[in-house]
């Protein structure tokens, strides 16, 4: 018999579950206090660029036009900064640099004396003058000035006259589509000028260091930037971390005998059947819920479309009837709706299994709940709507000095204007203020741990992180404004998400009758331990290039790998438990098709959820965030790979799971299609992973090979995205996103708004049949 005084019978009494959390906390504050300090103390000046006279480049105020030009025309929708953004057009610092290298050698060619007929150590010579003085620092902190010399400056000229091309002339190979799309050409060249300013932090030495503000990234031999020894020491001892870490749970997970298949069914509810749920009256606010997933699958709907234009736009068919659609919704508009409106049907499937919920688990509805929930979808209708139209507004320049407000704020993830940021911000509020509502009376002395206390935390946490998104203004110092985006972006999604992803899960089994409350809870504490404990200080992995110290990189290296850990051990336990509704259903004794598990279909969708948490979140993750690889792939398709099977696999799966969960409840029995339901299930994951193996995986791969061979500014080139190999398997996505949309997304679309029609009328609010509200017992020994 094990002694009762190990570390693990310690950790698994609830009174002691603090201790562990509290360090996880304590430790990441501290961990992000100190990236929030060199982010801010570290951060590449935007200096008064200025010749060898002292006569003015290009100023800091002029740099910060350009930036301003940069989202008020959503650019980070084409192409992106630092590696962060879209991939449809270029990495702007990497070419930036890349054309100034080229344009310095040029000079030197073309001015140096006795250059005609040297050979090839003549060349090699010029190309170390260049690489010798981009790495050169000329700051000076008293006046905020850095020097350039001739070279240089025609450099910085070659940029603004490269960048004039790009905007105005149709038939350059670089050119952005639609010409014309911004008319200015002093905005123009100030937008080079803040690209410019970009390849100068990529490229010039910091203070002290021997290599650049991103570490030398972007990948580019011609301008001096490869790898750094301490990128691939942190590689390794990352990879080092992640056998350790993963050992040393493993080890523990081994000593669980007690987290059996009959541990988790033992005390459960009954298996939800047919009968019960033909019994199930909803409540008023259950009933009121319907409206979210009715919205939700049509948001859904929309953003599937708008990627599929977005799509249309890489291979050039955009040209529909005789109506180009590239001149009418150009890719910045396309993707941002693409990219904004999963945000949206997502967080309205939450909110509304939130609120399905809550009076199963008080056994009452507290008074003036009903008016709360609709005036929070009152929010999100206007929300969404102002935001969608501002979103194609803004960028085209019709709200003008408006348009950060009620367009577009032209960072990814974050398009909305920032006055639906504040209803976005509303909105949240309002859903942790009704969810606490609805569960405070389950509150008990000595129980801070059950599942409907972990749904608070979880929404508090998420409202909290969102706060971080208004810190950041239009004249921020990219750098730092791009961490708070960050703080934002991935706190929600690979840490608070991923914990609300396990609540919701866990209440959905228990209410199936699959498992018992007091399993749940336990599962919930140990993925809030291991999600939170390597995802808090796993957001190091999105500042590796954009100009962090070391530091940086040296945390990234290691948590951001752990993050891998918490999606093992949830794959096990998804091993332990598809086969639950299959043993209940042999307990039932063969009493007929009503007493057959009632959700074979809902049931898909979360195995659905644990599949890509290993596979789309764990797996393709992985392969990208150890820094020496990272370095290579930043910013190219295999980032676009992690991001679509992560987000739609574990996510939107979740959400469907959601939607269809609230929907067996609140819809006429005779109404529900086992069939479609199932059929949809495989199609929109099977075509999700034909997109993930016949396009973006692959596509991925070529482009690593290619900014291995020839650099990073070549791999995100328009001569590579119109090549023949990248273009053969963009096409080639049409075949897994057919099967998604035509076999699930739209039967699945047509199912819900058919729904409506069957909606269940509302009653007196019924457990006797659903869930009896067993005491959620978390024994305190």
């Amino acid at each position: 018999m094990k002694s009762e005084t190990t570390f693990l019978h310690y950790l698994m009494k609830p009174k002691n579950w603090w201790v562990p959390i509290g360090i996880i906390f304590l430790v990441s504050i501290i961990g992000l206090g100190f990236i929030a300090y060199q982010t801010y103390e570290e951060a590449p000046p935007i200096p008064d660029f200025v010749d060898e006279n002292g006569n003015k480049v290009m100023s800091e105020a002029e740099i910060l036009k350009g930036q301003e030009v940069f989202h008020r025309y959503a650019l980070m929708e084409y192409g992106s900064m630092f590696g962060d953004g879209a991939l449809r057009g270029p990495d702007f610092t990497a070419q930036a640099l890349n054309v100034h290298a080229k344009a310095m050698k040029e000079y030197y060619i073309k001015n140096l004396p006795n250059y005609q007929g040297l050979q090839e150590l003549g060349e090699a010579a010029v190309t170390g003058k260049v690489q010798q003085e981009i790495k050169a620092n000329t700051y000076q902190p008293s006046d905020n000035s850095a020097v350039l010399n001739s070279a240089q400056i025609a450099g910085v000229r070659a940029v603004e006259d490269f960048y004039v091309r790009v905007f105005t002339d149709a038939g350059f190979g670089e050119a952005f589509n639609p010409t014309g799309y911004i008319q200015n050409e002093e905005e123009i060249r100030n937008l080079a000028r803040f690209f410019y300013w970009g390849a100068w932090v990529c490229s010039v030495q910091r203070p002290g260091e021997k290599y650049s503000y991103t570490h030398n990234w972007p990948y580019d031999p011609e301008a001096g930037n490869v790898p750094t020894p301490s990128t691939m020491i942190w590689s390794i001892v990352g990879l080092l971390g992640l056998v350790l870490g993963l050992g040393i749970v493993m080890y523990y997970y081994g000593q669980f005998e007690q987290l059996n298949q009959e541990y988790y069914s033992k005390g459960a509810s009954e298996m939800v059947t047919e009968e019960k749920l033909h019994a199930f009256t909803p409540s008023p606010t259950q009933r009121a819920t319907f409206k979210f997933f009715y919205v939700a699958i049509l948001l859904f709907l929309v953003q599937v479309l708008a990627g599929v234009l977005t799509v249309h736009d890489f291979v050039g068919f955009t040209n529909f009837f005789g109506v180009d659609l590239q001149e009418a919704i150009p890719v910045t508009i396309s993707r941002s709706w693409h990219v904004q409106l999963s945000l949206y049907w997502i967080s309205a499937c939450w909110v509304g299994i939130s609120f399905f919920v809550l009076p199963l688990l008080a056994k009452k509805e507290p008074k003036g709940q009903l008016l709360l929930i609709n005036l929070l979808f009152g929010i999100f209708f206007v929300m969404v709507a102002g935001s969608f139209v501002g979103i194609f507004l803004g960028p085209k320049g019709m709200l003008g000095s408006y348009s950060r407000w009620l367009g577009h704020q032209g960072w990814e993830f974050v398009e909305l204007g920032r006055l639906y940021q504040y209803f976005l911000l509303a909105i949240f509020a309002l859903w942790a203020l009704i969810v606490y509502r609805g569960v405070k009376n389950t509150f008990r002395p000595g129980m801070p741990w059950a599942l409907p206390n972990w749904l608070v935390y979880s929404i508090v946490c998420i409202l909290i992180l969102l706060m971080s998104g208004f810190v950041a203004r239009p004249e921020t110092n990219f750098v730092i404004a791009d961490f708070w985006r960050w703080m934002v972006v991935h706190m929600w999604v690979e840490a608070f998400f991923e914990v609300f992803t396990t609540i919701i899960v866990g209440y959905m089994m228990v209410m199936m009758g699959l498992v018992n409350r007091q399993a749940v809870v336990k599962v919930v504490y140990l993925a809030a331990l291991l999600f939170l404990g390597s995802g808090l200080l796993g957001i190091s992995h999105n500042f590796y290039w954009n100009a962090k110290p070391v530091g940086t990189l040296a945390l990234g290296s290691v948590f951001s790998t752990l993050q891998v850990v918490p999606l093992i051990l949830l794959t096990l336990e998804a091993w332990k438990m598809q086969k639950m509704p299959h043993l209940l259903e042999d307990k039932s004794n063969g009493r007929g098709r009503s007493s057959l598990f009632a959700m074979p279909g809902v049931f898909l969708y979360i195995l659905g959820v644990t599949f890509w948490n290993f596979f789309g979140a764990g797996v393709f993750g992985l392969i990208i965030n150890l820094p020496i690889a990272n370095y290579y792939e930043h910013g190219t398709y295999l980032t676009v790979n992690h991001g679509h099977a992560a987000l739609m696999g574990v996510y939107g799966n979740l959400s469907i799971a959601a939607l269809l969960f609230c929907l067996r409840y609140l819809i006429q029995p005779e109404a529900w299609n086992h069939q479609l339901i199932k059929a949809s299930f495989w199609s929109i994951n099977l075509g999700l992973l034909l997109m993930v193996v016949l396009d973006l995986f692959p596509a991925g791969i070529h482009q690593l090979v290619t900014v291995m061979e020839e650099g990073y500014w070549y791999a995100r080139s328009q001569e590579f995205i119109q090549g023949t190999e990248f273009q053969s398997m963009t096409w080639l996505r049409i075949v897994g996103g057919s099967i998604f949309c035509v076999g699930g997304l739209f039967p699945l679309t047509w199912f819900v708004l058919r729904s409506a029609r069957y909606v269940k009328k509302q009653g007196p609010l019924n457990l006797s049949e659903i869930e009896k509200n067993e005491e959620e017992v978390v024994e305190v020994v």
